[in-house]
């Protein structure tokens, strides 16, 4: 069965072009083809047409091969093209073959024409079957990064809907049945089983109280959508110090800063999960934290006295922390990196861009 090719010949003499065309159809090659031998009518064939190969004479009167050569890759089209031509110096064809053809064979000897085309057309497909599977891998982490951006806006509404409602509903039930209970308590006669009964059922409810807050805290702090992210930092950190004992030094040259507010929620949950994993992996003493603008860009280190993390940790299949902190900054244009010494400690760097409406101080903040 005859294979289909569409043929584009750049060459000037009719027999050569035909001459190509018979031995392609002796290996049984179903050819269409076009000749040119000028550069407006290579350009015109390279834009209207889908050419599966092109097989150019090197010299032409009013054209010549180099030229179809660099309109070729000018049109950013991959398609394989031949130097078929009379006698050249050998010179002459390894600078064509530097210059991108992707074979040269010579009319003279036309039994290297068929093997060196077969050759090109397979190659030409690999080439076009990575093309598609790197397409289809660009598209498929498109939508895994726009999924994951979704499913983080959404887990970030619920976790400012659950905060709301357990702050102000559970919040509130509590701090009003603590009040009816202290007046219970007044009324109470001097039985004092009674008396310390209601005692342990007030420290109770305080305790309650103060789990609800820390609940909702950490689901979305209120500091964090009032105050911004510089304090929304600082009390981060004096949260982590108050429950694990590590000691945190901020140092930050912020503080009026209005911020998108996904770039605020994404600093703080990096931050948030960078002292999840100090606590948990380092063996630290001491967290040093800096949040600083420089250069257009919002920076904030992390950086720790503990153990220090390796590369193989870094890009481990089983880091998905990690990878959700890199994926959180990618989604607004930012990078991480995530360094470490052995016994020295680990260094989180978190640079996100700001464009010139998020680097606008709030003027309003030093009024009156």
């Amino acid at each position: 069965m005859s294979r289909p090719v569409r043929l584009l010949i750049v060459e000037d003499s009719e027999d050569d072009a035909l001459l190509l065309v018979r031995e392609l159809r002796r290996a049984d090659y179903d050819v269409t083809f076009e000749c040119v031998d000028e550069r407006q009518a290579m350009s015109r064939a390279l834009a209207s047409g889908t050419w599966d190969l092109i097989l150019a004479d090197y010299s032409m009167p009013h054209f010549n091969g180099i030229e179809a050569m660099e309109l070729l890759q000018k049109s950013d089209l991959d398609i394989p093209f031949i130097f078929v031509s009379g006698a050249v110096g050998e010179n002459t064809a390894v600078a064509a073959m530097k210059a991108g053809a992707h074979d040269y064979v010579m009319k003279g000897n036309l039994r290297r024409l068929v093997p060196a085309i077969e050759r090109e057309l397979r190659e030409a497909e690999v080439r076009r079957e990575r093309k598609r599977a790197e397409e289809e891998l660009r598209r498929s982490r498109e939508q895994l990064r726009a999924l994951t951006a979704y499913l983080q806006s959404v887990r970030e509404e619920e976790r400012v809907k659950i905060a709301r409602e357990i702050h102000d509903d559970l919040g509130q039930s509590l701090t009003a049945l603590k009040m009816d209970l202290s007046w219970l308590k007044g009324k109470l006669s001097e039985d004092r089983s009674l008396q310390e009964k209601a005692e342990t059922m007030m420290e109770l409810i305080d305790s309650t109280i103060h789990t609800v807050r820390r609940i909702a805290a950490e689901a979305r702090p209120a500091v964090l959508d009032n105050l911004g992210l510089a304090a929304a930092i600082e009390w981060q950190a004096q949260e982590f110090q108050n429950r694990t004992g590590i000691c945190c030094e901020l140092k930050r040259t912020l503080n009026d800063l209005q911020l998108d507010q996904n770039i605020s929620t994404t600093f703080f949950r990096i931050f948030q999960e960078t002292l999840t994993n100090v606590a948990r992996h380092a063996k630290a003493t001491r967290v040093e934290i800096s949040l600083e603008e420089r250069q257009s860009n919002l920076i904030l280190e992390v950086k720790d006295n503990g153990r220090g993390i390796t590369e193989e940790q870094v890009y481990g299949l089983n880091s998905l922390g990690i990878l959700g902190m890199r994926e959180r900054a990618f989604l607004v244009s930012g990078e991480l990196q995530i360094s470490g010494v052995p016994e020295k400690g680990t260094t989180v760097t978190v640079r996100i861009p700001l464009n010139r409406n998020q680097t606008d101080y709030d003027k309003s903040a030093h009024r009156g």
